[in-house]
């Protein structure tokens, strides 16, 4: 089956229903519609996934953007507040603002990311962070079955802190 995009609208409705909440994420589609209206007020486009993800005990939301702009960009946001915590773009492996810059080799990244958290790889993605400099990330399914979001500093080959999927709505 094709991976479709998710409307904004169609997220917020499936979290007010209550259909992906949990104890620990009940009544957080406020946040929600604060994170999706910033997101979308920065990069205008289609939302084409949502996660809920920890990071450091600490809960939050990803959405995946189809930017209007062509760009696909991913935007990170408290589930309390709703605030930006971060904005990343995604680009091509062969992206020229990447590849200018990164240091570290692919191999080299993906060795460090599965000594800290082994496991298989589902998802590779080339970044470049708020501040204009590269990063790698791996969707990584650990042998508990897992999914860690692990990213790696291009330049420096340094591990970030990583995130726990909690679920995920929509995909690229």
């Amino acid at each position: 089956m094709k991976n479709q995009t998710i409307p904004a609208m169609t997220i917020l409705a499936l979290m007010t229903a209550g259909l992906f909440s949990t104890a620990a994420h009940a009544d957080k589609h406020s946040a929600l519609d604060v994170c999706v209206a910033s997101a979308m007020e920065m990069h205008p486009g289609e939302i084409v996934s949502l996660r809920a993800e920890m990071e450091d005990k600490n809960h939050q939301f990803e959405l995946d953007i189809k930017g209007d702009d062509g760009k696909s960009w991913e935007v990170e946001c408290d589930s309390k507040s709703g605030k930006v915590l971060e904005v990343e773009r995604e680009v091509a492996a062969d992206d020229k603002e990447f590849t200018s810059q990164a240091k570290v080799r692919l191999d080299a990244a993906l060795k460090t990311a599965l000594d800290a958290y082994p496991g298989a790889v589902m998802k590779i993605e080339y970044e470049i962070e708020e501040d204009g400099k590269p990063s790698y990330e791996f969707d990584i399914k650990s042998k508990d079955g897992q999914i860690l979001e692990v990213e790696v500093d291009a330049i420096s080959g340094e591990l970030k802190p990583v995130e726990k999927v909690l679920y995920e709505i929509g995909g690229e």
